[in-house]
């Protein structure tokens, strides 16, 4: 089997230590592996299994065939054009290249052929878009989604390391009856909901909110689906989880939908309210599947259908989606 030279920008944070978890979980095809960080200040300083950091520079992407990025959007706008330069296939984590038009957003179960489109740069798409179209993609297929209502409870590692230790500090603080701290967070997100995620738009809809309105169009190649998101964090540290309510030009009953769910690629179906089974984010923990339940037809139109989607973002929300991207790209041998 032929192996590849792969990168990881951005190994300090949480996807780029994802990345490297599920590159040796999945037995990836990896001849030389390069850990490359924007923000060490000495070469070598820090190491990971034996293997010393790199620190970000055009001669760290020579002779790379991949490269696995998430080191913030303003990182991959300067070094994901010099890395693809270079002869590097950047898949990119980060939102900087997600609504290019000349870059490819993909998510291998739904849109895989948008791969062969690339020109060095693959956008991965938001971990909450993700999960979404999993689950939406053979709903869609069937009976033709006309819109979207969704929901999502967001996990605080969907804002990073840092926003971990301050849920983990808040709750210490609660315990020993001490002053909660609000640092990375716009509120306290212990005991809490924040309704909130990135910066309002002029529609008062939030940055999060539309990435999921403009990428679930991108990435299903239909510009006239509607969408409409509310994105809420949640005192939860891993998996997000989304209530997602659609309208289909076709009637898709409870059952069909349970149907084509069953035979769709990346998903599992837990759904029995009878017996208290439904998905939860602890159940999604460290797992690659997109769980799906709580299938009912809405009873407040004839065409809607209401279910429950829970998925680790850190896995298929970030790390896996992109590693799967680049999978994708083996096996069509477009690298």
């Amino acid at each position: 089997m032929k192996k590849y030279n792969v990168c990881i920008l951005g190994i300090r944070g949480a996807v780029g230590q994802e990345f490297y978890k599920i590159l040796k979980q999945r037995k990836f095809p990896v001849k030389e592996l390069r850990l490359i960080s924007s923000s060490i200040e000495e070469e070598g300083a820090e190491k990971l299994d034996g293997i010393p950091f790199t620190k970000v520079s055009v001669e760290a992407f020579k002779g790379m065939d991949i490269g696995l990025f998430s080191p913030g959007a303003s990182v991959s706008k300067i070094w994901a054009p010099i890395a693809a330069k270079a002869g590097c296939v950047v898949i990119d984590n980060t939102s900087q290249f997600r609504m290019d038009p000349d870059v490819p957003l993909v998510v291998p179960e739904v849109n895989p052929e948008d791969v062969a489109k690339h020109k060095g740069i693959i956008a991965n798409p938001n971990c909450s878009t993700i999960q979404m179209v999993v689950a939406l993609k053979p709903l869609h297929d069937y009976g033709k989604i006309k819109r979207i209502v969704v929901s999502t409870y967001q996990s605080v590692s969907g804002a990073g390391s840092a926003c971990i230790s301050e849920l983990s500090e808040q709750e210490q603080a609660h315990v020993k009856h001490k002053p909660i701290k609000v640092k990375n967070f716009s509120h306290q997100i212990f005991h809490n909901l924040i309704p909130q995620i990135d910066v309002p738009m002029d529609n008062l809809y939030t940055k999060e909110e539309m990435k999921m309105v403009n990428e679930t169009k991108k990435i299903m190649h239909d510009d006239s689906i509607r969408v409409s998101a509310t994105c809420v964090r949640v005192p939860v540290v891993r998996a997000h989880s989304e209530s997602v309510n659609i309208e289909t030009q076709k009637k898709i009953t409870r059952e069909k939908a349970i149907e084509l769910l069953r035979k769709a690629p990346g998903v599992q179906i837990i759904d029995d309210i009878t017996k208290g089974k439904y998905p939860q984010p602890l159940d999604a923990e460290g797992k690659d599947d997109t769980f799906i339940g709580r299938i009912r037809e809405d009873v407040s139109i004839e065409n809607g259908l209401n279910m429950w989607i829970v998925s680790d973002n850190l896995r298929k929300g970030a790390a896996l989606n992109a590693i799967q991207i680049a999978e994708e790209l083996i096996k069509r041998k477009l690298v």
